[in-house]
């Protein structure tokens, strides 16, 4: 018969503490570097920055679809959108200005979520078919559904904060994604 032999852990085990470390004003003191109490102004910031990043990537992302769409009219649809996703960038750049802030992108994962769903449809699909196509417009969809519903956010909290002029020029970006939803709806 085997022995068997347990070793006795003579370590000893002590509570967790936590380190409380004293902020310095202006300093974050969240866990996840952000300050709970941003005002309504840093946090329109810091979504318009998440924005332009996620134009930006579309702008990256678009051609892909273009070339792997089939269908001429979605081809169109999709190449006319990449030129008006560009004035979205570009219509942000001024709004940045406007609030004489530094034009700087902040990751938008979730953008990055959706244009990978884009690319995994066009991995996964047969070239040349209408189930690509297919796939490619409910993709196209669900990133014109989540651009919409960012707009429609940053034109509250613009208006908010009483820029008109600037809830205005989004309103503006706001009207050509509901437009290229409703052409996309309408194609498939």
């Amino acid at each position: 018969m085997a022995k068997t032999t347990t070793k006795k852990n003579n370590s000893k085990t002590f509570p967790a503490t936590k380190t409380v470390q004293k902020k310095a004003p202006g300093e974050s003191n969240s866990q996840f570097g952000t300050d709970a109490d941003t005002s309504v102004e840093d946090f329109f910031i810091s979504e318009l920055k998440d924005t332009y990043w996620a134009e930006n990537h579309l702008i990256k992302s678009l051609p892909k679809m273009i070339a792997a769409a089939a269908s001429k009219e979605l081809k169109k649809s999709l190449q006319d959108h990449l030129e008006v996703t560009r004035e979205h960038a570009s219509r942000l750049e001024n709004i940045f200005d406007m609030l004489e802030k530094k034009i700087v992108a902040k990751k938008c994962d979730a953008m990055e979520g959706l244009t990978m769903g884009g690319e995994h449809v066009i991995e996964n699909t047969i070239a040349g078919t209408p189930t690509r196509d297919m796939g490619i417009i409910m993709s196209a969809l669900k990133v014109e559904n989540f651009e919409i519903t960012t707009y429609q956010g940053l034109i509250k909290v613009a208006n908010s904060l009483s820029k008109a002029e600037i809830a205005k020029l989004l309103q503006q970006t706001l009207d050509e994604e509901m437009e290229a939803s409703q052409l996309l709806s309408d194609m498939s």
